[in-house]
């Protein structure tokens, strides 16, 4: 089954130098470009993460120091991978909580404002997981009935990725051939950032999801604890946690001055 597109969504992985979304970075990226009318366009890029990639780390992924030391930096790949996915939405295997975070953090620090408002995500291991409970390997030989080359390479498990989603989508007839309902569908919980600060309740307000204030409206705790946007500004939060917590300070601001 083929995916039923209203614009066109990119589907992408990360291997990286850990899991640590405000300090690790990448070092390869591959995206697949699927359009509304089925044409398809793919890029994988090696990234010098201008950091060492630790040994533990080089095991699961097999991309070594040496062989990123020439390649380009995140900030000089940027624009090229704004460009390749601005508009669209976005698709990955626990992209919710991991590729994601990660890749917008690098694109803030690039300078790139990207902003994900208006992106629906297809995070397809929570998909998977809520029907099966396995890794993107079995997912694949479940799904599609071959074994998985190369996993642990981005355009191998990316490649994956999509063809498992449409292989779910002719398996339950219960998922809806829609993204933005299988972007509802893949969300473990509604967060205003992703990288699960700041969540939204059940009225759409923001609340905090984490320490002391936990469960308090942010709006609320900025008006009566102002220390605490500073707090979280200069501490090792994701720089997209930041900016919305920026964006939230700002719109109560301006609020108050109507």
């Amino acid at each position: 089954m083929e995916l039923k597109l209203t614009k066109p969504i990119c589907f992408f992985d990360l291997e990286t130098t850990g899991t640590n979304v405000a300090k690790d970075r990448i070092v390869e990226i591959s995206v697949l470009k699927v359009f509304p009318n089925g044409n398809k366009e793919s890029k994988t890029w090696l990234v010098n993460p201008e950091m060492k990639i630790p040994a533990e780390v080089i095991e699961i992924h097999g991309i070594s120091n040496e062989r990123v030391e020439n390649e380009p930096t995140f900030r000089e790949l940027a624009p090229k991978v704004h460009e390749m996915i601005k508009g669209c939405d976005l698709g990955g295997f626990n992209s919710n909580r991991f590729d994601i975070p990660l890749l917008v953090e690098e694109l803030l620090r690039a300078d790139v404002d990207f902003d994900m408002k208006n992106v629906v995500s297809v995070d397809v291991q929570t998909i998977f997981h809520k029907m099966e409970q396995r890794t993107l390997s079995a997912a694949y030989k479940f799904y599609c009935g071959e074994t998985l080359e190369g996993a642990h390479s981005a355009e191998a498990d990316t490649n994956a990725t999509y063809e498992v989603l449409k292989s779910q989508l002719d398996r339950y007839e219960d998922l809806e051939n829609d993204i933005s309902w299988l972007g509802q569908y893949s969300s473990r919980r509604n967060f205003a950032d992703f990288a699960g600060f700041i969540a939204f309740d059940k009225k759409g307000a923001e609340v905090f999801a984490f320490g002391k204030f936990k469960g308090k409206y942010v709006e609320k705790v900025l008006e009566d604890e102002p220390g605490y946007y500073g707090w979280i500004q200069n501490a090792d939060f994701p720089l997209y946690t930041k900016k919305v917590l920026t964006a939230i300070k700002l719109r109560k601001l301006n609020t108050k001055l109507k």
